[in-house]
């Protein structure tokens, strides 16, 4: 075994310029661990369900919905250099029932991988639960991005513990000017401004937001709440704008228009920071349980926000010691509360910037690509320990 030669890893997954969370993650990752000398820069087989214009980095193609390209794909990476491949896996993102078709590529790879997980369900269904067990089973390697879903790994799924790893959700490094400033830009100056990002869908629970909004404008007529994103593009080809028509009404209807402002496209990285950076809080009402990891949070905490959640799973870790509030689900009466205890609160605000900021600095990618560079590097060489061919 030669040690620290470079090697060569591979990401499947979605990538832009799909739009889709999962692919920004990649980008930013993949980006990130092209400064790390001992990999050569990751490449990626991009999980398509259209014509996209990729990059260079993206070698193969694997076509969403069609099960023998999933075969091919396992083939053409078995005849290949690569020998690590990173699966990051996502429901909704592969084919077939509950996204079987992906245990038909890990049937055929012939190199380890690594499974990271972006959602983990306490309750699946009996399909979810059998992808996942087997998924556990081949992969030399898990990756979560909470604690709080080991337990769930090993007893739900039957996942070796000693397989998984923790590791957070990145966040991109970016210096921006102060609060006050970037107000002044965007038109904001003497606002309290309760920020929501991301591509909207039904699952959101803006809904809630948005009535909570309405309560607390009564007494703080400075408010304003920005809903940051364009409509998820699954949801777009299904129904078109209606649940985004659906708040405009609701808006209108509570006669809150002069209080709440709708940005209606895909943010790049630059603008999420400088929105998130300009926000006195940042809320998500999601109304799903169980959500193991959500991006955007993983961006409120990693510039020091305030944060007002519903206590999902994620929320429940990232809040956890002083380092937001959490309101009950579907309820905007508790979100209004912890809206309006924030703004006449300062002091308190400022305690809960700092103790989340202080995690949030951990959450760069650079600090969290050194973690996957150690992960990959890790099993690779237990690998070949192990007497495998690589």
């Amino acid at each position: 075994m030669v040690l620290n030669r470079i090697r060569n890893v591979a990401f499947l997954s979605t990538y832009p310029p799909r739009e889709c969370g999962l692919a920004t993650f990649t980008q930013d990752l993949a980006r990130e661990l092209d400064k790390i000398k001992l990999l050569s820069n990751p490449k990626v087989i991009a999980v398509s369900n259209d014509d996209y214009n990729y990059s260079g980095r993206v070698i193969l193609e694997l076509r969403q919905h069609d099960r023998e390209s999933y075969i091919n794909t396992a083939k053409a990476i078995n005849n290949s250099n690569i020998e690590l491949v990173i699966i990051e896996h996502e429901y909704g993102i592969f084919g077939g029932e509950a996204g079987e078709y992906i245990l038909d590529f890990a049937d055929k790879l012939q190199i380890p991988f690594i499974t990271t997980l972006h959602t983990v369900l306490s309750n699946p269904t009996p399909k979810q639960k059998e992808i996942l067990k087997q998924l556990g089973k081949k992969s030399a390697r898990i990756v979560t991005m909470a604690k709080n879903t080991k337990p769930i790994l090993q007893k739900t799924y039957g996942m070796d513990p000693s397989k998984v790893e923790v590791i957070h959700h990145g966040v991109p490094y970016k210096a921006v000017e102060s609060r006050d400033k970037l107000k002044e830009k965007y038109g904001f100056s003497g606002k309290s401004v309760v920020s929501t990002f991301g591509l909207l869908s039904p699952g959101k629970g803006i809904e809630y937001g948005i009535e909570a909004i309405a309560k607390v404008a009564g007494d703080h007529k400075e408010i304003v709440y920005l809903i940051l994103g364009q409509t998820h593009p699954c949801v777009k080809k299904e129904s078109g704008e209606a649940y985004r028509e659906k708040l405009k009404k609701m808006v209108d209807d509570l006669g809150i228009g002069e209080y709440v402002r709708f940005v209606n496209k895909y943010l790049t990285k630059d603008e999420i920071i400088e929105y998130l950076q300009l926000s006195d809080i940042y809320m998500t009402p999601y109304i799903g349980k169980d959500q193991a990891v959500s991006g955007t949070l993983a961006y409120a905490v990693g510039y020091g926000r305030v944060i007002v959640s519903t206590p999902y799973s994620y929320a429940r870790e990232m809040l956890a010691d002083g380092r937001g509030l959490l309101a009950e689900f579907g309820d905007a009466d508790s979100l209004a509360r912890h809206i309006r205890y924030i703004l006449e609160n300062p002091q308190a605000k400022t305690e809960m910037e700092k103790r989340t900021l202080s995690v949030g600095r951990t959450m760069m990618w650079e600090n969290v690509a050194k973690q996957y560079t150690k992960l990959f590097i890790d099993t690779l060489d237990k690998t070949v320990a192990a007497g495998m061919v690589i």
